[in-house]
């Protein structure tokens, strides 16, 4: 659907700059856009890859298990059906540990594996509230260091590309409580209409 739709916009520029005449302002402004597009590309890939390395460094010290361990108690009380399933429950803690450190290609791995418990304890075909609360979760994803952030705003010459953590903080933060708590609203709303 998107290839269409940015089909439908190239299209629709290309028309509207040669019907008013602005051909050439609109070739010449594609190919300029085609290379800071690739300009910002390498920038922010050769960021991305310092923070992934340095990710890579406080996953294998092990401080995203030790992270991992200290999010248990927490999420138990979250997720109280998936905390009897100590494999469950070790996917998602170490989800949840590597989304807060920015590491979020692993973080995806053990989002799935934590999805994958919970479907088992719940009926088939239905999404139960713990598997919709832990999407809601990792939606709205609280960082601890938006690495990615950081990348494109050192791109874009910002002099302290982190400088913005205590507002991504309230603002992640924010977020993770109001998802929680319109989830935990909607399904107890749930479960009352059942009745």
């Amino acid at each position: 659907m998107m290839s269409v739709v940015w089909v439908l916009m190239l299209t629709a520029a290309v028309l509207f700059g040669a019907a008013s005449g602005n051909g050439a302002a609109v070739g010449a402004a594609a190919l300029e856009g085609a290379g800071h597009a690739a300009e910002f590309c390498i920038e922010v890939g050769a960021l991305i890859c310092l923070w992934s390395g340095v990710m890579e460094v406080l996953k294998r010290s092990g401080m995203t298990q030790g992270l991992s361990r200290l999010l248990r108690p927490v999420l138990g009380k979250l997720f109280p059906r998936a905390s009897h399933d100590s494999e469950t429950m070790g996917a998602l803690s170490a989800n949840v540990a590597a989304n807060l450190l920015g590491l979020g290609n692993a973080a995806t791995p053990m989002g799935i594996k934590a999805a994958s418990g919970m479907a088992r304890l719940s009926p088939k075909g239905t999404a139960s509230d713990e598997l919709c609360l832990l999407v809601v979760i990792n939606t709205a994803s609280i960082q601890l260091l938006p690495t990615t952030i950081a990348a494109v705003r050192a791109s874009n010459g910002a002099e302290a590309p982190f400088d913005i953590l205590p507002a991504v903080w309230i603002a992640s933060a924010g977020s993770v409580t109001a998802g929680i708590l319109v989830a935990k609203l909607l399904a107890a709303l749930f479960r009352r209409w059942k009745r």
